[in-house]
């Protein structure tokens, strides 16, 4: 098997876990090579390991893009939703094959003045440049909803509803619902609240502002545009593939990571 092993945070070069899963690895007859940049995934790579967080595990989506290559998360980091399996964990699954890839959807996002497309595993969001409240016009495949006077509006995937849809009050979705998520952050409309539509859904989005600008971002990457541009976002026709071990369950990690329903009284 010929792995990819891609490290985002300087901090983790030379850490003892990784030196040690490289090893173990390649005693089991791996061939390992480190990545940096989309040009190194060479064809012949079997799997790309993101080690890190759920932060590394977002930058390998994008790294990975239409490629085909599937992604494994090592967790090296805190909470580890995306990258949930720890170093021995992963060895014992790779050597074994006790493992499946499974089709998580990615939005993809085209900038309607310029062409320009960029992708996302967990959302595309709006935020206000400054102190000004933002308003956004959402269209639902041409139907237009109340304009949302807000700090911002996103749009997830069921993968993103466990990450920043979440905190802005959206639904919990499991990765495989077919949905996206319509959220509004801190709206200033009482009445205005998240909304689930499916995922062949085509939406756009345009902005009002006293401020000449507005920040999109896709995962952990940005972007300025001038507030007189709209944004359409929709599923991409390629899917993320990620690998996931056999004794993983979705359920059950909400209540270990998320503490879902922690109640006294359920002790």
């Amino acid at each position: 098997m010929r792995l990819a092993f891609y490290i985002k945070k300087r901090s983790l070069a030379g850490d003892p876990r990784i030196d040690a899963l490289r090893s173990e690895l390649e005693a089991g007859g791996c061939e390992v090579t480190v990545v940096k940049e989309r040009e190194d995934l060479l064809p012949g790579f079997d799997a790309l390991l993101s080690l890190g967080g759920d932060g590394t595990f977002l930058s390998a989506a994008s790294l990975v893009g239409d490629s085909g290559i599937p992604v494994l998360g090592v967790n090296l980091g805190r909470l580890g939703f995306l990258s949930e399996y720890k170093p021995d964990e992963v060895v014992k699954a790779l050597l074994t094959g006790e493992f499946t890839v499974e089709d998580r959807s990615l939005l993809r996002m085209e900038v309607a003045g310029t062409g320009y497309t960029d992708i996302s595993l967990n959302e595309v969001a709006v935020h206000r440049k400054g102190a000004a409240v933002l308003g956004v016009d959402v269209t639902v495949d041409g139907d237009s909803l109340p304009t949302c006077w807000a700090d911002g509006f996103l749009v997830a995937t069921s993968s993103g509803s466990t990450a920043y849809s979440l905190s802005v009050g959206g639904p919990i979705c499991t990765p495989e619902a077919r949905v996206l998520i319509l959220a509004p952050i801190a709206p200033h409309n009482l009445n205005i609240r998240p909304i689930v539509v499916p995922d062949t859904s085509s939406i756009s989005l345009s902005f009002r502002s006293r401020e000449p600008e507005v920040m999109v971002t896709m995962d952990n990457r940005g972007m300025m545009l001038p507030v007189g541009e709209s944004i359409s976002v929709s599923v991409a026709q390629f899917s993320l593939k990620r690998i996931r071990l056999d004794r993983s369950n979705f359920i059950q990690a909400l209540k270990s990571k998320l503490f879902w329903g922690e109640d006294v009284r359920n002790l």
